[in-house]
């Protein structure tokens, strides 16, 4: 089958989530025999206008985007779906509920060539707390334009999944994502000790610093603790939130026990989670969260927040909770974390097995085809490849 991508900011992955489903996923549905166009932001790519290239078999087209802060996805999503309605497509996946808002131009083809429409929710992005009044209002209707016209709705969570019931009466179908395969990494933590960190005597914080994520809270608690041969690392760049980040760093007041390490990829990032004592994700808002995927994933114990998204990922034995929002939570949390290394370490080991028996990149491809498949009446292909991780 040949299917288009609308979304995604572009191939190969630099930051988000989305971008690394598909950097997963799609190279995947190539390799067992689909033809998948993913229609890029040249602002993203830093590659020219309607220039195409490959990425693992992936074709990429890079259209016209800005620099323009909540304008950019909505002006590259039009102009994919508009491009989609040029061409020959069986299958229409838009990523994100903004782009979404889209949804509905492919369905004014004529029906010989109606493409099926299938949009996946990765969280409500309008709740985030970037997005101004105008672009929140945006992404709501990109919403509520899924809930209307497309033919298939896909969701990474459960809560999610009763979202769209509760508020659309729309039946959806969950497929989670599911955590990338870390780079080999140095097994003498040099760059871990040209940050000051000790081998398991750090808790990370790992993703975007943006205010839903609340690394703000995760400082505060840190600077309540009584166990001071700790330090807390941030790790993670920031999305269009530059002053937020320089509210975080007045608030650590340039203490040595406190890290800012920005973003790092590969085998310095593999280097840093491995290392961690603690994960540590106090989240207020999340889909399914991809950074905790992979640290269970890595057998690093984990603390977070107790929204529904944390619980369906850690039941009540493969992580410690607590209450979201709550500082004083957070530090008892910390601090009985910290105090019981036996039991995290029995959690960790739990949440390993959970993952790599329910979370696989292998099994979200299979299902996504499905969802393709039973739209358009035939079978799926099950040819997928084996390896844990694609690369271009």
């Amino acid at each position: 089958m040949k299917v288009a991508v609308i979304g995604p900011k572009g191939l190969p992955a630099q930051q988000g989530g989305i971008e690394h489903h598909c950097s997963e996923v799609y190279p995947r549905m190539v390799v067992a025999g689909n033809s998948v166009v993913l229609y890029a932001r040249s602002s993203y790519t830093n590659i020219s206008w309607f220039k195409k290239y490959n990425y693992a078999g992936v074709e990429v087209v890079n259209l016209p985007s800005f620099w323009m802060r909540g304008i950019d996805a909505f002006i590259s999503s039009l102009l994919g779906s508009i491009a989609v309605c040029l061409g020959h497509y069986d299958v229409v996946h838009f990523h994100a509920l903004g782009p979404a808002l889209f949804c509905w131009l492919p369905k004014l083809m004529p029906f010989s060539r109606r493409p099926k429409v299938v949009v996946t929710c990765q969280g409500l992005d309008w709740q985030r707390a970037k997005w101004g009044r105008f672009s929140s209002t945006l992404i709501r209707l990109g919403e509520r334009a899924a809930a209307l016209f497309a033919d298939e709705i896909t969701v990474v969570s459960k809560d999610l999944e009763a979202y769209f019931w509760q508020t659309y009466q729309r039946e959806t179908v969950y497929i989670p994502n599911a955590p990338a395969s870390y780079a080999d990494s140095d097994p003498n933590f040099k760059f871990g000790n040209s940050l000051g960190l000790e081998l398991n005597k750090y808790i990370i914080f790992l993703g975007r610093l943006v205010p839903e994520k609340r690394p703000d809270l995760l400082i505060e608690a840190f600077k309540q603790l009584e166990n001071k041969n700790w330090k807390l690392v941030l790790v993670g760049g920031v999305s269009d939130t530059s002053a937020y980040q320089k509210e975080l760093i007045e608030k650590a007041e340039l203490r040595q026990d406190v890290v800012f390490a920005g973003e790092l990829r590969g085998k310095l990032l593999a280097e840093i989670v491995r290392g961690a004592g603690l994960f540590a994700l106090p989240s207020d808002l999340e889909g399914l969260p991809l950074a905790m995927l992979e640290a269970m994933r890595e057998g690093v114990p984990i603390l977070a927040s107790d929204i529904l998204a944390h619980r369906q990922l850690l039941g009540s034995d493969r992580g410690i909770l607590f209450r979201a929002g709550n500082l004083q939570s957070c530090v008892e949390k910390i601090q009985f974390s910290l105090s019981h290394p036996d039991l995290l370490s029995s959690m960790a080991s739990n949440a390993q097995k959970h993952v790599a028996e329910h979370y696989t990149w292998e099994r979200v491809t299979a299902e996504n085809l499905d969802v393709y498949s039973s739209l358009l009446g035939s079978t799926s292909t099950k040819n997928l490849p084996e390896k844990e991780v694609l690369k271009a």
